[in-house]
């Protein structure tokens, strides 16, 4: 059983919760977002973006390692900023665009 933190872009809802319940499944520990800001069109202010980056960097250091959600491939620039975080912190990095199918 690992501690996972899902890392990606909020448009991205319907993945991040496909990807919570596969890994729950699993039998991992899965730490995701709180809201979904670009999908359900919240809007945020500048230190409101600030604190989530804080945040979900306190997730990072929870977790053994992140699964990055990047359909077709796409990885923002925050979520870059999460993964160099990730690796600097010794943190396996895995991808939802290099899944297996089912897994």
């Amino acid at each position: 059983m690992k501690v996972i933190t899902l890392c990606g872009s909020t448009r991205f809802k319907r993945q991040f919760r496909e990807m919570e319940a596969a890994l729950t499944l699993q039998g991992h520990v899965v730490i995701s977002l709180g809201f979904f800001e670009q999908s359900d069109n919240i809007p945020v202010t500048p230190e409101q973006a600030l604190l989530f980056e804080r945040i979900h960097r306190r997730k990072i250091d929870l977790a053994d390692e992140i699964f990055v959600i990047d359909p077709d491939g796409y990885i923002g620039e925050s979520t870059r900023s999460e993964i160099a975080f990730a690796m600097a912190k010794g943190k396996a990095v895995r991808y939802y665009s290099e899944r297996e199918p089912n897994r």
